[in-house]
């Protein structure tokens, strides 16, 4: 049976690539985004099997237009795939106001307002799964991307909580959480503070000199299969790492975690009190 499923940041990147996707193998997709016109080639291939809408993720009142747009076309909302975001590079110090709230308002706010709006349809149908695309910087962290990192963790939190709240209804929740891949998220989609502080230089250049080889960005066509397979599961994951990089960086920080947590458990029992 073809799913519902509504996209967001549909217009590039992992939004479009799995749009398609889904489009290719029968699934109905509302695709959503900032610039539709990105998304005529899909209109003009797949027709009515297509709902292009113009949404900016930070207009709540804007994301519950178009939540009920798609349930006025297609009748339901199966799946939510929250994909838009940026990213934003720059050391802490050197990140103005303006653009760490903007971050914050994107990545995190955008996410929530989404979530929100696809709610009330998904608890009516007692059916639904809402997949976040967050990062394994939502679990770990990389200098020169701090708000980034805080954007993710706060995501992690909220759908993580989300999750634990609307189980009982038949709605689950997943958590994508991609290293870098070769899409433009790191190129043309990214912001960049003015650097200014010679003091960070050698943070700088550590990390260009770290991320400038081609064996740490991931193959955006191979999380094709791994994204059908989560929608189409029945007992989808609360969580899935994509990419060897990530698997790799989590799975050595969490055993460190681990092994710093039961070296201090005395003194954590202790802390209680009785």
């Amino acid at each position: 049976m073809s799913k519902i499923v509504f996209i967001t940041g549909a217009s590039k990147g992992f939004g479009k690539l799995w749009a398609e996707a889904l489009l290719q193998r029968g699934d109905k997709v509302a695709a959503t985004a900032r610039n539709i016109y990105a998304l005529e080639d899909l209109k003009a291939k797949y027709g009515d099997n297509i709902l292009p809408l113009a949404l900016d993720v930070n207009n709540r009142a804007e994301a519950f237009d178009v939540v009920e747009k798609i349930e006025k076309h297609f009748g339901r909302i199966d799946v939510l795939i929250n994909n838009a975001g940026y990213g934003l590079f720059g050391t802490m110090e050197e990140t103005t106001e303006e653009q760490a709230r903007e971050q914050m308002e994107t990545n995190f706010f955008g996410s929530l307002w989404v979530a929100q709006a696809v709610l009330p349809i998904m608890r009516k149908q007692k059916s639904g799964h809402i997949i976040q695309v967050s990062s394994f910087l939502g679990l770990t962290t990389l200098p020169l991307l701090s708000l980034y990192n805080a954007s993710k963790f706060a995501v992690e939190g909220l759908i993580e909580t989300l999750g634990t709240e609307t189980a009982h209804l038949g709605i689950k929740t997943t958590l994508i959480e991609p290293n870098g891949y070769a899409t433009d998220w790191a190129g043309a989609s990214a912001f960049q503070t003015t650097a200014d502080i010679t003091d960070y230089n050698p943070v700088r250049e550590a990390f260009s000199e770290a991320t400038n080889t081609q064996e740490i960005w991931g193959n955006p066509a191979a999380t094709v299969k791994p994204i059908l397979d989560i929608i189409d599961s029945q007992n989808p994951p609360q969580r899935l790492l994509f990419g060897k990089i990530a698997y790799n960086a989590i799975h050595e920080i969490y055993t460190k975690r681990l092994q710093d947590i039961e070296s201090w458990k005395e003194v954590s029992i202790e802390a209680h009190g009785h």
